[in-house]
């Protein structure tokens, strides 16, 4: 589905076309929130989510040529976003310690836990979720992305990410039926 977009933000992107630094930092401050958004679900901290979004508006001037008005520019930029995240957690994991994932045992789940969660209660208990895990759940519960792709763009077997995702919808069930028992 097309975005509708207002003349005034059509206007903005194609001046931001131009180079214009005026415009740039116009379109910065009206897409600075939606864009840390992204940022914060796939970051450890606020720190590391506004470096992705400033590094992710650096790579929006320098490609905003390439935009095509016909597309959502939200979708175009969101895209961005999540992939100057994953490219910062490729250079994060290096430094990471590894586990082989492909010995790891397979966790069945139980999905009336996550089926309950709205997603405000979602995104608040991500945030205890290892770094890993959150981004794995973001990509394929949030954004759609299958279990090939986001091999690919984290460079793990897709086998992998199928792991992460159970462990992490795994800690979000422990984590809702702790929080559910402590209202109790």
């Amino acid at each position: 589905m097309l975005e509708s977009k207002s003349n005034a933000e059509y206007e903005l992107i194609q001046h931001c076309k131009t180079g214009a630094i005026k415009y740039q930092e116009q379109l910065y401050k009206r897409f600075y929130g939606y864009a840390m958004g992204i940022g914060l679900r796939y970051c450890d901290n606020r720190d590391d989510a506004l470096e992705v979004v400033n590094d992710s508006f650096i790579k929006i001037f320098n490609t905003i040529q390439s935009y095509n008005a016909d597309r959502s520019f939200n979708a175009w930029m969101r895209r961005i976003i999540i992939n100057t995240s994953i490219d910062r957690r490729r250079k994060d994991l290096k430094y990471q310690l590894h586990t082989d994932m492909e010995y790891a045992n397979h966790i069945g789940h139980n999905n009336t836990a996550v089926q309950q969660l709205n997603a405000k209660d979602i995104l608040k208990l991500m945030d205890n979720l290892p770094t890993m895990q959150r981004a794995i759940f973001n990509l394929y519960e949030i954004d759609g992305y299958n279990h090939d792709e986001i091999a690919e763009m984290l460079n793990i077997p897709a086998s992998s990410s199928r792991v992460y995702l159970s462990r992490a919808k795994e800690k979000l069930r422990k984590a809702l039926t702790t929080e559910a028992q402590s209202h109790e």
